[in-house]
């Protein structure tokens, strides 16, 4: 993975121009071969993907519920809440085997450190998710607004120190904040996962901007939004500014059909994707004939 922000730029790079090959190369060809227009493969975290939908598993009016909205989605990887699944204790007994359920989808789990108030906790979280789940993955997650559930960008970075050092490939749950995000690079996090909006707000992207900027400052990174995305078209625009992928629960799981939700999700995610590498047009401030006519006869 590359360790700079030199070596980051260069391989986007890299990237723009194999994507932008393959524009020439779909537009040519799609009629013949539609195949080609189907997700195409990506790297995070040591592990090859199609789906950039990233899809939570909290809520859910029930399990069965659940495994029907990871399958309808087409998400390759699933996030859960450790904590909030020890806390459940005997009802969650109840409810099945909550995480051969998950394993059961074939989706990769990425634990997460929800709930967590420190560094301290989030470290501590993060070394049971790896033992009992067997994977190097982590999403790190650490409060520090109790209104917002804004993470807090000193513990944070605190915590993906001294993960990174153990081992861990760490998701950090981060703001939109340009600065902060580096120092989470600076400290050996390869992917980040900004928010779009607090967490299961449902306001979508409240600063574009500020994505916007972090594609074009941090270009190697993997971004994946995370947080605050309420439909289909938020995940549209989100991907339709260079994201890597989508991250999401509360929009799934308290749909009226989450099931549906999960399929329209996985579609809008796919479209978005789809419009950025095929181009999206520029807007113009005035009106373009799509068909210009002057200086050809009109017949009447």
């Amino acid at each position: 993975m590359p360790t700079s922000l030199e070596d980051r730029a260069s391989a986007r790079s890299a990237q723009v121009k194999e994507e932008t090959a393959q524009r020439a190369g779909d537009t040519e060809q799609s009629a013949q071969a539609p195949g080609l227009l189907a997700p195409q493969q990506w790297q995070i975290g040591g592990r090859t993907l199609q789906s950039r939908f990233f899809l939570g598993t909290a809520g859910y009016p029930s399990p069965a519920i659940l495994q029907q909205a990871i399958a309808a989605s087409g998400a390759q990887v699933v996030t859960v809440g450790l904590r909030r699944q020890l806390a459940a204790g005997a009802q969650a007994a109840a409810d099945g085997d909550f995480f051969g359920i998950i394993k059961a989808t074939g989706a990769h789990l990425l634990p997460n450190t929800a709930g967590c108030r420190t560094a301290r906790e989030a470290i501590t979280l993060a070394q049971m998710a790896r033992e009992l789940f067997d994977t190097n993955w982590i999403k790190l997650e650490v409060v520090g607004d109790e209104h917002t559930l804004q993470p807090d960008p000193f513990e944070l970075v605190d915590a993906a120190r001294q993960l990174v050092k153990e081992g861990f490939e760490v998701f950090p749950y981060c703001t939109d904040d340009l600065v902060s995000c580096q120092r989470l690079l600076d400290v050996g996090c390869n992917i980040l996962m900004p928010w779009g909006a607090p967490i299961g707000s449902g306001q979508g992207l409240v600063n574009p901007g500020a994505l916007r900027t972090l594609r074009a400052r941090l270009p190697g990174v993997p971004l994946i939004v995370d947080a605050g995305i309420g439909s289909p078209a938020d995940a549209v625009q989100a991907m339709e500014l260079g994201l890597d992928g989508v991250l999401l629960n509360t929009a799934v799981a308290k749909a009226l059909n989450p099931v549906r939700m999960a399929r329209a999700f996985g579609l809008g995610i796919q479209a978005g994707r789809l419009a950025f590498v095929s181009g999206v047009m520029a807007k113009q401030d005035m009106a373009v004939a799509s068909t210009p006519v002057a200086g050809h006869p009109i017949l009447l």
